[in-house]
């Protein structure tokens, strides 16, 4: 699809497709209650809060240690579309983690407008680059680190799929052993044209630059790309063509797509050990 030049009638379609908010009525009840259950979260778990990564107030990282030293290490980015949203919401995703022995980080960062999309790219990189060199104090084994994220979470993995981590710092090649983007949003550049513009203020030259679907990955582990089957087509579309560009590069990967869920119920089922999303992404990291 051309993007330039839409028609009133074409930019709302856009808006329909990808501004999840505009067809689901219940979003907001939905972030709610999992607000909720993520506080309950917080007081049941043993967890560090707000650790610092970088020198802004939002770089900062939640952390709930395994039980044992040398667990894996589930980095999980939340959504929000760059611009909204926050790491305590998601809380809820560390139980089924710590539960099945791994540590869980859940990091913040800047928001649209004050931070620019690769800002908030760059900032999630630091935070790996913090957690490999400091995860052992929480009992965490920084050679068994896997990412995920929904939503813009699932770009922001997709990102740190296409990070020269040797390159940019020094640290092992396969830094990341394993991915799961959940609802992601892989090709940025109609986000120019929705309504989020004024928010995330993107140009094309940043577009492109930061679409993992354009750009080489330096990412040699295993993926699961998931996305709720009730979502809309450029949702399931761009899950799909990331997943077929994993494969062809010879990536251990599998496209799940949740029977059913929308864009927010399919986040919904992190929280839940029995769920078999959860199950799929413990397993890949080996528990």
């Amino acid at each position: 699809m051309a993007f330039e030049n839409l028609t009133e009638a074409e930019r709302d379609a856009l808006n329909l497709e990808y501004r999840a908010r505009m067809t689901i009525p219940d979003a907001d009840a939905f972030l709610e209650r999992a607000a909720e259950r993520s506080e309950v979260v917080r007081a049941r778990l043993s967890c560090v809060l707000d650790v610092p990564y970088g020198d802004t107030p939002k770089q900062t990282l939640d952390i709930f240690p395994a039980d044992r030293p040398g667990a894996p290490v589930f980095f999980y980015i939340h959504g929000g579309y760059w611009y909204q949203l926050d790491k305590a919401i998601y809380s809820e995703v560390a139980a089924p983690m710590t539960a099945a022995g791994a540590t869980a980080v859940l990091p913040n960062y800047e928001l649209c407008p004050d931070a620019t999309i690769p800002d908030i790219v760059d900032q999630v990189r630091r935070a790996l680059v913090w957690v490999h060199a400091h995860i052992m104090e929480y009992n965490g084994s920084s050679g068994r680190l896997y990412v995920g994220g929904h939503s813009a979470g699932g770009h922001l993995t997709g990102m740190m799929m296409a990070t020269d981590w040797d390159g940019l710092f020094g640290l092992p090649a396969d830094l990341i052993k394993g991915t799961a983007p959940i609802s992601g949003l892989f090709d940025i550049e109609p986000h120019r044209h929705t309504n989020l513009q004024p928010y995330i203020r993107l140009t094309a030259q940043m577009a492109a630059a930061n679409s993992p679907q354009r750009l080489p990955l330096y990412f040699s582990g295993t993926m699961i790309c998931a996305v709720g089957g009730g979502e809309t087509r450029s949702f399931r579309r761009q899950s799909r063509d990331f997943t077929e560009k994993c494969l062809s590069l010879g990536i251990e990967c599998d496209y799940v797509e949740v029977e059913g869920d929308h864009h927010f119920a399919v986040t919904d089922r992190l929280g839940d050990g029995g769920d078999p999303l959860t199950q799929a992404i413990v397993a890949r990291m080996g528990l």
